[in-house]
Parts: structure tokens; C-alpha cells; sequence
């Protein structure tokens, strides 16, 4: 049994570089930029209306309520900008603006006093001071050509997609994805949720979750099984992922010391080398990482819900951070929001909600529920809260250990003291 820096240690040792490859930012999502991205245009293009109104020239200084203009064009969106008389301009959000004019007065701020034969403006009068520059957008304000919006290491979202998609770089230099294979075991398993159970049997709800938080983190869950206890069958299934070149291969269940826990076997018949197996931690004390013979990283997970989701955050989680070039992760240290007791000698992963107390301030409560089979606490939980392994009291304000629930991400509550 080793410890959990340890164990982290070993695995990032192990944990090779993915190449780099070009990937249309359109297809993007979730994977870890390899270069930063530079803008190459201004946003927006040009300097263009807030609002839709009229369009002053204010020659620098505010324009009082109760100035009548003649409208002399109108100009929307889409609308190249043209030279238009001085005066006032019709203007639609979005459009650009004329040269020379620097402020919008919006159009429920205005009195039309005349319309031409077409129904349109043809004199206004302000209902408000105009100051420069009032309900302009200019050019560049949002990003300037050059400036450097998206560093090496920062994944791809929604929000990076909308700014890759609104400066047109089609392209961008990205990590490869990582290539998971995901083998639950055990014969009491069922995968599909309209079977009724059997008496023995339970379903499987490591395969689901890992499934999907893997493939949230930019990785390719490219075999997912379900698979009996039986070490043929096991190994059978390891050989077809190393087949289609996988670099992680994770297992849930089987890696204990009972009867049936054949992983340890199944990985000799593989000529693996088991790097380590069980860390001092709780939950997830099982835990088994080795190498297997084509370089690929195996990690075997304890089959408890919450001992694989341990063993995905603090395990699998770090050799992704070291296959995309990614500095080891650091936590936060916060306060307890109250007292907090345990035996010593392994470290404590424990789920926990992080947020504003009833007195205003950040802190942590650890959640009820921590044993490894349940799996609801998880749905309130945004962090886990990391006590020592020589700690067995903490008193309400003492800091610990918080790490998001996910990789890089605690997203703060209110109440957390309640």
C-alpha cells in the first residue's frame, strides 16, 4: 500500500504525451489546446449600433434634449456603411456606423415629428441628452487583432467555440483524444434499466458515469463492456482494446482481495507490470494501476460507485492532465463549516458542498453519507474535501484540502453552512 502522492507520482511518470493534430474548432469540444490561439480580426469588425435609434454626430460633446434633426438615411444591419449627410441617421442594432458619427440615441428616447411618403423618419427630436460614444460598440472592443484570447492547456467549450466561431479560425491545434476502453465486471451486473433484476443482481451505474464524465473531459470512450468474472473473458476484452490501440484501459470491480477479484491474475496473464495496488486512502483503498505491455495505462477501479468515481477524479484524472501537457493540480483551502472526526492512517476523500455559510463567508461542510456505495450525496456535492492521514479531529474553521468535484471546477453555493 503506498500513498496518494505516491501513487499520482507513479502515474504521471507513466503517462505519455498525446500528439498534437489540427481539429476544425466546429468539432472541437473538450479538447485540450495544444497552442494558444491568436485573434487575427478585431471584435466587433467595425464600430457599430448598440441600439436601435438614430445615428448623431456629436463633434465631441454631450447633445442636449430637445435638439431636432432631419433624418437624413437609414442603415441596418448587414448594410455596407456608406457616407451619409450630417444630421440623423436611422440605425438598427448591429448596423455599422457612418463615419464621422460617434453616438446612438435610442429610438424610444426620440420624438418623430415628420415621416416622409414611405412612412419613414424624416425629423426627430431628441427626448434625452446624447453623450459621445453613448450605445457605440467599437471596433475591437471586444478583442483586438493580436490579442492572444485562448492560452495552451485551456479546453475547448461552448463559450471558446462561440469566440472561435465569431473571429473565423476554423482550425485550431489541438492534443489528440485520448482513447479509453471501459470494462465493468461482475456477473451481478445489469446494463439494461427495463430488465428487472433478479434476485443477487444490481445495476450498473460505474459504466454510465464514466462513460460520460470521460467523455466530457475530450476523451474517446471507443469500448465500454460489461463482463463476467471469469479472467479468460477479462483478458480476452483488454487484448481487443490494446487491438485498436487504446491508451487507457479502465476496470471497475475485481481488484480486492476476495475470491472472485481476478484482475490481479488476468493483468500476469498480460505480462502487465502492476505498478502498485491499493493506496492509503478511503474510499478507494483497492485501487490497481499498471502498465501494460503496448505502453497503454491500466487502472483498476473498485467497483463501489463512489470508490470508481474517487479513483476517476484522483487517478485517472492526472495521467489526462500529463498526457495533455498539463501542470500537476493544486487544491484550494478552505474552512469547515463544522467539526469533522476520523480514524487515522488513511487519507479521506469525502464528499462535500462548497459555498457561502449563513454568516456570509466561504466555507466547506462535509455531507452525510460518505460510505462508498451511496450515491445521491454526489447530486449536492461540488468538491471533495481531503483530510491527512494522520488527522483524526478537525474543528469547525480549521482549513483543509478542496478539490473541485471535476477537474478545475467548483462552482460556489449558498447555504453550505446550513
Amino acid at each position: 500500500m503506498i500513498w496518494l502522492e505516491q501513487a499520482q507520482q507513479a502515474i504521471i511518470a507513466a503517462s505519455r504525451r498525446l500528439p498534437v493534430e489540427i481539429v476544425a474548432s466546429a468539432r472541437a469540444s473538450g479538447r485540450v489546446l495544444a497552442e494558444g490561439v491568436v485573434s487575427r480580426e478585431d471584435l466587433p469588425p467595425f464600430d457599430n449600433s448598440a441600439m436601435d435609434g438614430f445615428a448623431l454626430i456629436s463633434g465631441g460633446a454631450p447633445i442636449s434634449r430637445d435638439r431636432e434633426f432631419d433624418v437624413t438615411g437609414a442603415i441596418a444591419a448587414g448594410d455596407a456603411p456608406g457616407a451619409l449627410a450630417a444630421g440623423a441617421v436611422e440605425i438598427m442594432t448591429g448596423a455599422p456606423v457612418p463615419a464621422g458619427f460617434d453616438a446612438i440615441l435610442p429610438v424610444e428616447q426620440s420624438e418623430i415629428l415628420a415621416r416622409d411618403d414611405a412612412g419613414r423618419p424624416a425629423r426627430i427630436r431628441t427626448c434625452a441628452e446624447v453623450v459621445p460614444g453613448m450605445h457605440l460598440r467599437r471596433r475591437g472592443q471586444d478583442v483586438a487583432r493580436g490579442q492572444s484570447i485562448l492560452a495552451a492547456g485551456a479546453r475547448v467549450d461552448a463559450t471558446a467555440k462561440m469566440l472561435l466561431a465569431a473571429l473565423g479560425i476554423a482550425d485550431v491545434q489541438a492534443f489528440a483524444q485520448v482513447r479509453i476502453a471501459v470494462l465493468c465486471t461482475g456477473r451481478e451486473l445489469v446494463d439494461d434499466p427495463r430488465q428487472a433484476l433478479s434476485p443477487g443482481q444490481i445495476r450498473n451505474s460505474n459504466g454510465p458515469f464514466l462513460a460520460d464524465r470521460l467523455a466530457g473531459l475530450g476523451a474517446d470512450v471507443c469500448q465500454r463492456e460489461t463482463l463476467p468474472d471469469e479472467v479468460g473473458t477479462f483478458v480476452s476484452a483488454v487484448r481487443r482494446a490494446l487491438d485498436s490501440r487504446v491508451d487507457i484501459v479502465i476496470s471497475t470491480g475485481a481488484v480486492s482481495m476476495g475470491r472472485y477479484d481476478f484482475v490481479p491474475e488476468a493483468l500476469r496473464e498480460l505480462d502487465a507490470e502492476i505498478v502498485f495496488h491499493k493506496v492509503a486512502i478511503r474510499p478507494g483503498k483497492p485501487l490497481l494501476f499498471a502498465q501494460l505491455p503496448s505502453g497503454a495505462l491500466f487502472f483498476g477501479l473498485p467497483g463501489n460507485p463512489i470508490s470508481s468515481a474517487v479513483g476517476l477524479r484522483f487517478f485517472v484524472q492526472p495521467a489526462l492532465r500529463a498526457m495533455h501537457g498539463l501542470p500537476a493540480e493544486s487544491p484550494l483551502r478552505l474552512p469547515l463549516g463544522q467539526s469533522f472526526e476520523k480514524k487515522p492512517g488513511l487519507r479521506f476523500l469525502q464528499k462535500a458542498v462548497a459555498g457561502i455559510g449563513g454568516d456570509g463567508r466561504l466555507q466547506l461542510r462535509v455531507l452525510a453519507g460518505q460510505e462508498s456505495f451511496r450515491i445521491q450525496p454526489m447530486l449536492v456535492a461540488n468538491a471533495w474535501a481531503v483530510f491527512p492521514e494522520s488527522s483524526e479531529r478537525h474543528a469547525a474553521g480549521d482549513l483543509v484540502d478542496v478539490y473541485g468535484i471535476e477537474d478545475g471546477a467548483l462552482s460556489i453555493q449558498s447555504g453550505a453552512g446550513a
